[in-house]
C-alpha cells in the first residue's frame, strides 16, 4: 500500500502528451514574425541604392527563399521590369519616356507632328517618327499607336469630330514607319478624340499637353 504523500505525488505528475506541443506553437509564432521580418526588409531595400543596400537585399532574399512559405514573398517585382532600361537612354526633343501597369510610352508632342486640325506629317514630325525606328525595333512586342486630341471641336468635310482626326493621325504614324520598312504586324492604331485628357482643357496649356500621339509598347505575356 502506498502512503498519502506517495500518491499525492503520482497524481501531480503529468501523464506523457499532456501538454507537450507548446513547443509546436512558439516555434510557428517565430517562424511567422521572422517571416514577416524578412518581408519587410525584402520591400524597403531597393535594389541598386549602393554596394551595402546589394548586400542587404540579397541577404534578405536569401533568407526568405530558405523558409517555408516563401513563395507568398514572390512576384513583387513590376511586371514590366526590364523594359524601362532599353528606353531610359533616349534622349529626342519633344518625345518623353513614362511607365505605366500596361508597359512604356513614348509620347509625341502632335505640334511636332501635325498641323493645327490636320493629320498629314510635318517634314519635322517625318524625322521625328523616323528617329523612333532604332527603339521600336528593338522591342519585340505590341505596339499601339494612339492618337489624342484637345475638347475644341473640329468639324471639316475629312475630320467631322476629334474622333476622326485623331484616329487618322494614328494611322498617319503608323504608316510612315511602313513605308520605312518598319513591319507593322505588331502594331494597332487608336484614335481617342479628348476622352483620355492629361490635363485640363480649360487653359491654353492644357490642351497643348492633350495633343498627343502615344506608342503604347506593351509586352506580349506568355500564353497570348
Amino acid at each position: 500500500m502506498l502512503d498519502r504523500d506517495t500518491r499525492h505525488a503520482l497524481e501531480m505528475t503529468p501523464s506523457p502528451g499532456d501538454g507537450d506541443d507548446g513547443w509546436l506553437t512558439s516555434y510557428l509564432d517565430v517562424l511567422t514574425l521572422l517571416i514577416t521580418l524578412f518581408v519587410l526588409l525584402l520591400s524597403l531595400t531597393p535594389p541598386g541604392g549602393g554596394e551595402a543596400a546589394d548586400t542587404a537585399y540579397m541577404q534578405s532574399t536569401s533568407a526568405i527563399t530558405s523558409l517555408p512559405l516563401a513563395s507568398l514573398a514572390t512576384g513583387i517585382q513590376p511586371r514590366h521590369e526590364g523594359l524601362q532600361p532599353q528606353f531610359a537612354g533616349l534622349d529626342i526633343p519633344g518625345v518623353s519616356v513614362s511607365q505605366g501597369r500596361e508597359g512604356v510610352t513614348l509620347r509625341i508632342d502632335t505640334s511636332l507632328l501635325f498641323p493645327s486640325g490636320q493629320a498629314v506629317l510635318t517634314p519635322r514630325g517625318r524625322e521625328v517618327v523616323e528617329s523612333l525606328l532604332d527603339v521600336l525595333a528593338s522591342f519585340d512586342g505590341q505596339i499601339s499607336v494612339e492618337g489624342h486630341t484637345d475638347s475644341v471641336p473640329i468639324s471639316t468635310v475629312r475630320f467631322p469630330s476629334n474622333w476622326e482626326l485623331s484616329s487618322a493621325r494614328a494611322i498617319a504614324v503608323v504608316r510612315h514607319l511602313e513605308r520605312q520598312g518598319f513591319n507593322i504586324s505588331r502594331m494597332r492604331a487608336v484614335g481617342y478624340a479628348d476622352t483620355q485628357p492629361m490635363e485640363p482643357n480649360t487653359t491654353a496649356d492644357g490642351r497643348t499637353a492633350n495633343r498627343r500621339v502615344e506608342l503604347l509598347l506593351r509586352q506580349q505575356a506568355e500564353g497570348e
